[in-house]
């Protein structure tokens, strides 16, 4: 296990509380990492309410629905990723494993589609059909379930807008760790979709995106870890964790000119918009995916 000394010390507690709505407890950042529980204790004692734990393949997603079920702190978001979509395909398993995905969709506390959509940084023009493919099956699955959409964009905006506005987006979408610029706010913010900011708003050599933050409408904004990556100012390049949103939340509000709580209650609101509360579905004594513990 990483040991925990490479990760940040616990910053300030936020007087309003918030949430991470992105973020994979289940990964360190070269291998396993902190225990979700100790991230998601750490995370509590500064003012992060609760996160949204993404899945990425078909194990994490299935990982991330039974942990939504036996923590009420977690709400859970499964999708096969983008750059998985090509080697799928070509193995001749995308469409069966689309099919588990729909069927995890249907558990209560899973309230997002993600992460999906399009990523021509890792993936060569060999691989966008297959990407395109599940990426439409995706949207479809989020609609037919009527949950939010999380989407990955990674040098591919055109073709992300451009099947968003041929097949129809979800009714709540959301541009996980928002990579775009002016234009593309202003994009988002015509068809009310929802751009959610990670720590690399923090950077300093990410003007543009503090940009975007300025002209997006404020109903829209969300924010995240994407953690164990992304880690925000003055710790980059350290383990990322859910506890960290503080220093996001504080460098948004200080280039926003606004109030950190005031912040804080509206992103805390829009989150809840998006993916309902988190303790509208109780927890039963489901059985726990991890054994005793």
């Amino acid at each position: 296990m990483t040991d925990a000394i490479e990760y940040p010390p616990l910053p300030e507690a936020l007087v309003v509380p918030v949430y991470d709505n992105h973020t994979h407890l289940e990964m360190g950042p070269d291998g396993p990492g902190l225990d979700y529980r100790e991230q998601l204790d750490r995370a509590s004692s500064v003012g992060v309410r609760g996160v949204v734990q993404v899945g990425t393949d078909l194990a994490s997603s299935r990982w991330s629905a039974d942990i939504a079920a036996v923590e009420p702190r977690v709400l859970a978001a499964v999708a096969l990723h983008p750059n998985e979509a090509p080697l799928l395909d070509s193995a001749g398993t995308l469409d069966d494993q689309l099919a588990e995905i729909f069927e995890l969709a249907g558990r209560p506390r899973v309230r997002a589609i993600g992460e999906t959509g399009l990523d021509y940084f890792r993936t060569g023009e060999d691989g966008q059909a297959a990407q395109l493919r599940s990426f439409e099956a995706h949207i479809a699955i989020a609609k037919e379930r009527g949950l939010a959409l999380q989407i990955h964009d990674r040098d591919a905006h055109r073709d992300v807008l451009a099947t968003l506005l041929r097949v129809g987006a979800p009714e709540r979408t959301v541009f996980h760790c928002f990579s775009g610029d002016e234009e593309l706010a202003r994009t988002l913010a015509e068809n009310g979709w929802y751009a959610s900011f990670a720590g690399t708003v923090t950077f300093n050599n990410a003007p543009a995106l503090r940009v975007a933050l300025e002209v997006l409408p404020r109903r829209l904004v969300l924010i995240e870890t994407d953690a164990p990556y992304l880690t925000p100012m003055p710790f980059r390049g350290r383990p990322n964790s859910s506890y960290l949103i503080p220093h996001t939340l504080r460098a948004m509000a200080a280039h926003l000119g606004t109030d950190v709580s005031m912040l804080a209650a509206l992103i805390s609101s829009n989150t809840e918009e998006v993916y309902g509360r988190w303790d509208s579905e109780p927890v039963t004594d489901p059985p726990n995916p991890f054994g005793e513990q």
